[in-house]
């Protein structure tokens, strides 16, 4: 279990909650994977489908009649300001990875997460296709399929990974030096990959948003690794504004060394 570093917790019930959603969800999710499916592009060329917009409008649904004093962030909802007002937000992203899920790419995720006082304290990462269901509360550990998540702190780093660009200049900068692990179209399943122990580390430009990060950064804090901006911070969920800078994530005992590998290199600017 990581360092608890958290004032605050879930509320009874939360975890439960968001487990048995992303469950439901993923089965909608799964009915349109490899299947017929409405696509068009929003702001961005981003696309969204059907599926993401069936799958929030469910999460949506279910997780506000359960605890309707919460407020709600998610990818394919429009902002309402009144969020910030709430003491604990849902902060959703019915799936990550969309480009990959349409492409028929298993590695794609419902991420679900309660944010308290800008820290996440309740999280899942459901990987339907590939049939991974990672969880975790603040203070309490987190687990794969039901069972604990042991990582132990190593400084050793072999395998790391990034975005398809980021993976590129990688192998330019230090060739021969790391595994650099092929491209994962979801962000939230390589951070739970660097959390299990699978990737050492992952790195990630400015521009992702928190309904990528809230989850997964539970998950991989609860497991004994950590992830901050290039420049060291900790990351404040539930602001004004939903982006966030450049990161590095890390599993114990990496981070500050991939940290000095992404100043030092200037792969992250």
């Amino acid at each position: 279990m990581a360092e608890n570093r958290h004032e605050t917790r879930a509320a009874p019930g939360d975890l439960e909650l968001l487990h048995q959603a992303a469950l439901e969800a993923g089965e909608i999710a799964l009915r349109y994977y490899l299947a017929e499916n409405t696509v068009w592009m929003k702001q961005g060329n981003s696309p969204v489908s059907q599926a993401d917009m069936e799958v929030d409008a469910f999460l949506r649904t279910t997780l506000l009649a359960a605890r309707p004093a919460y407020g709600w962030l998610s990818e394919e909802t429009a902002d309402d300001p009144v969020r910030l007002e709430r003491d604990c937000v849902f902060v959703v992203d019915p799936i990550d990875g969309t480009r990959g899920f349409l492409e028929g790419n298993p590695h794609w995720c419902l991420c679900l997460s309660i944010v308290r006082e800008g820290r996440p304290v309740a999280a899942v990462v459901h990987c339907p296709a590939i049939k991974r269901t990672f969880i975790a509360a603040a203070g309490q550990g987190a687990t794969l399929n039901g069972k604990a998540i042991v990582n132990k702190a190593s400084g050793e780093i072999v395998r790391i990974t990034g975005s398809k660009r980021l993976n590129e200049d990688l192998n330019r900068l230090y060739p021969g030096r790391f595994t650099i692990l092929p491209y994962v179209p979801s962000l939230a399943y390589r951070l739970v990959l660097v959390a299990t122990g699978e990737i050492d580390g992952a790195f990630a430009r400015g521009g992702s948003h928190d309904w990528d990060l809230a989850a997964a950064e539970l998950i991989l804090e609860e497991s004994g690794g950590s992830m901050t901006t290039a420049g060291g911070e900790s990351l404040v969920y539930n602001g004004h504004h939903s982006r966030n800078p450049a990161l590095v994530a890390a599993g114990p005992g990496r981070h500050s060394a991939l940290l000095q590998l992404a100043k030092s290199g200037g792969f992250l600017h």
